[in-house]
């Protein structure tokens, strides 16, 4: 699994919308759509922003572990 498809799961499973997720975040809406598509790949602050937020490990959300 990459990125955006476990980005858009951790959402999806908090029922969250895109908007929902970049105002809880701070990250902008445009940003998290284009990573979910795969158009764009997240800096290392977002990253670590949405680990924090998903209380998941960075390599989680990259699909690097189960």
């Amino acid at each position: 699994m990459n990125f955006g498809e476990r980005l858009k799961e951790l959402r999806t499973e908090k029922k969250l919308s895109q908007m929902e997720l970049s105002v809880a975040t701070g990250i902008s809406q445009s940003a998290i759509a284009k990573w979910e598509l795969g158009k764009t790949d997240p800096t290392a602050y977002a990253l670590i922003t949405l680990s924090n937020y998903f209380n998941e490990s960075v390599d989680y959300l990259l699909g690097l572990t189960e």
